[in-house]
């Protein structure tokens, strides 16, 4: 285990296999987790925290970057399918459920390559950083919304055309 990894476990940062942060919205306690595995076996990670944290699906919301959507897109759900995300159907088949909120973060600039792993670890362009980033900080938002709000209002107010 490298020294950054032994900190963590120590500050009680790292689980066995996710990154986890406690923080607050408002008035609800939350972590923030961030799963070490591959996306397409985060599954794991997200139940065995659910079930340590006696939490259900419906206490979470799972943030993923989405090809399917266009860069920059946000696009928030009460429940679903995967709808092709490899990461939704790893958490969808470990929770033996779809019934979770997520926010999916659109990725898509252009035509997608055949090669849709080496695509989504590209670097962005200097023109799209800023896109990025006003995307990832309207996701942050979008999940503040969902937590203190509730999904039809986080639906209202992110989904759709951004301005």
């Amino acid at each position: 285990m490298d020294v950054l990894a032994a900190r963590a476990r120590a500050q009680g940062l790292l689980a066995d296999d996710a990154w986890v942060a406690p923080a607050r919205l408002g008035d609800e306690d939350v972590l923030l987790v961030k799963p070490l595995t591959y996306m397409n076996r985060s599954g794991g990670p997200v139940s065995r925290l659910l079930a340590a944290s006696q939490a259900s699906p419906a206490d979470i919301v799972v943030v993923v970057d989405d090809v399917a959507l266009d860069l920059g897109t946000i696009r928030v759900r009460e429940r679903g399918s995967h709808g092709g995300h490899n990461g939704l159907r790893s958490i969808g088949e470990a929770l033996d459920t779809d019934d979770y909120p997520r926010v999916r973060v659109g990725v898509r600039r252009g035509e997608l390559p055949a090669d849709l792993a080496e695509y989504v670890l590209g670097e962005f362009t200097e023109e799209e950083v800023p896109l990025v980033q006003e995307a990832v900080g309207a996701a942050a938002e979008a999940v503040e919304c969902l937590v203190l709000e509730g999904a039809a209002a986080a639906m209202n107010r992110f989904n759709g055309p951004r301005p």
